[in-house]
């Protein structure tokens, strides 16, 4: 059974230059302790598909459709009902802890306020739960660091502690917004594992927004890929990967590195540039870019169809060729 359904969801946001289309008619699902990735290049709609989710858009944008939390419809609802939901059932990890933990409160602080709020804890009940997700979450020497500040963590120690926030409540969905953007490698590594093994310990689903295709093939058992505000694909992260459907998926896992092909010199690169989204061409949003353009691309928006089982595409085309 699913733990989140979106069904036919539009985001606006109003500017001084005109309405910009953010999301457009995106249709998804997950299932519990599923792991979902969602792909796309900047702008393409895909953090905020999950902002309006949460509730949490900036205040010139809105959104349209429906969002079923284990059934329940919270699209719009107000803030003191979601916050029954929000933080306590969903949780999301943003891509920048530092923008995201107040600098001003401790550590300790921070989290106590999380269960006191959603569980009803007192003071004492919340530090011992806080330093025990500390714990979780492999930060060393947790009940001293529990008191410390968000400045005296490295980059990746603040995302583990954005981590551990995030599953103070135990909830049911995770969504993790380019958890390890701005980490090493290394570090990197250690965060999509250390996610992998909640997801398995708590059974939690689990949704991964990201630009690294890398990231959605170690971690993902299903993947969306996003362009100009809409679902280009969806399928098994197998199925995708080597058998893209799509041309822009196929564009973007042609242009990737490759080591069995290390030699060449040549890199592959998807010509032009995302549409602007105030103005969205007529048809499909990639058809500018695409090199399998024809004229019914352009007469009308191609929709979301499936043709093979658990994946779908929104191009015309009948077969492309898997990636050799």
């Amino acid at each position: 059974m699913p733990i989140l359904e979106v069904s036919e969801l539009n985001v606006r946001f109003a500017t001084p230059d005109g309405e910009v289309q953010a999301v457009n008619s995106v249709t998804l699902h997950i299932d519990k302790g599923e792991a979902l990735g969602i792909v796309g290049e900047s702008g393409s709609g895909k953090s905020q598909v999950f902002m309006a989710v949460m509730g949490l858009l900036a205040s010139n944008g809105w959104a349209e459709g429906a969002v079923r939390f284990d059934g329940q419809d919270i699209l719009g609802l107000p803030a003191g009902k979601l916050n029954a939901v929000r933080g306590a059932r969903m949780s999301m990890i943003f891509q920048d802890p530092m923008t995201s933990l107040n600098p001003y409160l401790s550590i300790a602080r921070q989290m106590t306020e999380v269960l006191i709020q959603h569980k009803g804890m007192n003071e004492g009940q919340a530090r011992t739960r806080g330093i025990e997700m500390m714990d979780l979450v492999r930060i060393p020497d947790a009940k001293r660091r529990f008191s410390q500040y968000p400045h005296e963590f490295s980059g990746g120690m603040r995302q583990r502690v954005m981590i551990a926030m995030a599953l103070l409540c135990e909830p049911e969905l995770l969504i993790a917004d380019e958890p390890t953007t701005a980490l090493d490698v290394t570090v990197q590594a250690q965060i999509l594992e250390l996610v992998g093994d909640i997801r398995r310990e708590l059974d939690t689903a689990v949704i991964m927004i990201t630009h690294d295709l890398g990231v959605i093939a170690s971690t993902c058992d299903r993947v969306l890929v996003m362009y100009g505000g809409g679902i280009m694909e969806i399928g098994s992260v197998r199925d995708v990967f080597y058998d893209p459907q799509h041309p822009y998926t196929h564009g973007l896992l042609t242009s990737m590195p490759r080591l069995d092909k290390a030699g060449e010199s040549h890199l592959n690169a998807i010509p032009g540039q995302p549409p602007n989204l105030q103005h969205m061409p007529p048809g499909c949003p990639f058809s500018a870019r695409c090199t399998y353009l024809e004229d019914r691309c352009t007469a009308s928006l191609p929709p979301l169809t499936g043709f093979a089982d658990g994946r779908a595409k929104a191009c015309v085309h009948e077969r492309l060729e898997p990636i050799a």
